[in-house]
């Protein structure tokens, strides 16, 4: 894909993702539940199109593979077992499933998964070639697993999955169990450590930070003032909004101070 032609398309599935969710708070029903699968669908290809821009089309598949596939063992074998989430059910609201998981899900992480690794890169870039791995990893699993002090008390409330067992759970934050989060946080690093091992940018790449850092300012900036305005859920919006900026905050200001074409 011409790299003009994939810097479009980026860019333009990323604001179809950000205007899909800005409506959230509007709709209802149906309409809501469509308007969330077809949000991240528009974000996961966001993502996938912006690793095509930076390393044609092996890392645009190897991203989907790596993040989607290891996004959707993980689900599977968490329904089946209950490990590393807790015991856990879909309700069959969002889609076509596979092996008992709605295709939407490993979608779900795919899109975070890749501007998060790019949010490890860019933090990361100036230390010691000893230690720029592991810092890599661990800020993009960090971002990864913190999303989801947003994503699991959204979807749980509309009725897309509940936990069997949801104790002991966060202090203003019933329904879903402590182990839920560490489980988040064992398969972001997984995740966020084999995308960041198997992709590699084209040599001489300068691609701009400013699909990633769109995609993740906007899930928490509109996360944070959606729990804490729309959804009237003020615990999620400081859990989430505190857990995430520790990572996201210095991206965007790293980025916004013009040194966002670094890997």
């Amino acid at each position: 894909m011409p790299s003009s032609l994939s810097r479009t398309l980026s860019g333009a599935l990323a604001a179809g993702a950000v205007l899909t969710q800005v409506a959230h708070p509007l709709l209802r029903g149906e309409r809501l539940r469509r308007t969330t699968i077809g949000s991240v669908v528009a974000f996961a290809a966001a993502s996938v199109t912006d690793a095509a821009r930076r390393g044609g089309p092996r890392a645009a598949a190897t991203t989907l593979a790596v993040a989607g596939g290891l996004g959707l063992v993980a689900e599977a074998v968490g329904t089946r077992t209950g490990r590393p989430f807790g015991p856990y059910r879909y309700a069959g609201t969002l889609g076509p499933q596979v092996l008992d998981v709605p295709v939407v899900v490993p979608l779900a992480w795919t899109m975070m998964a890749h501007p998060s690794v790019r949010l490890g890169r860019h933090l990361a870039r100036d230390l010691p070639a000893g230690v720029r791995d592991v810092a890599t990893v661990a800020t993009a699993a960090w971002t990864l697993a913190s999303w989801d002090l947003f994503l699991d008390p959204q979807m749980t409330a509309a009725g897309h999955w509940a936990f069997q067992t949801p104790r002991p759970h966060l202090p203003g934050v019933p329904g879903i169990p402590l182990t839920n989060y560490a489980g988040w946080l064992l398969t972001a690093v997984a995740i966020c450590g084999a995308a960041h091992a198997t992709t590699r940018d084209t040599p001489g790449t300068t691609a701009p930070q400013t699909v990633p850092a769109v995609l993740l300012g906007w899930t928490w900036l509109g996360s944070t003032l959606g729990n804490a305005v729309f959804f009237r859920r003020p615990v999620v919006a400081a859990y989430g909004g505190v857990a995430m900026g520790l990572t996201v905050l210095p991206y965007l200001r790293s980025v916004l101070a013009g040194r966002g074409t670094r890997p």
